[in-house]
């Protein structure tokens, strides 16, 4: 048992010393940039990513919810109110 885990420290030695090399030989003079987001360019967004409030999306799918009926409800009334097509 004692010998088993002295060979699994020994292998993961010889395995990482590359990369223990590597990461030693790679330092550079100018320090390590981070990505971050860009700037949100309105003024009144709320959130980092400029999608606003969750108000303002309840708002939005409410708004949309409305449109959509109204159109629905406009393309039956036109169906409702069209002639008859000619049966053939």
């Amino acid at each position: 048992m004692i010998k088993r885990l002295g060979a699994i420290g020994l292998g993961a030695v010889i395995a990482l010393a590359p990369l223990a090399a590597v990461a030693q030989s790679e330092q550079s003079a100018q320090p390590m940039q981070v990505a971050q987001a860009a700037p949100t360019t309105t003024p009144n967004s709320a959130h980092a990513g400029g999608g606003g409030s969750h108000r303002r999306h309840l708002r939005h799918s409410a708004n949309t919810h409305k449109e959509r009926a109204r159109a629905g409800a406009e393309h039956m009334r036109q169906m409702r109110m069209a002639p008859a097509a000619p049966k053939t």
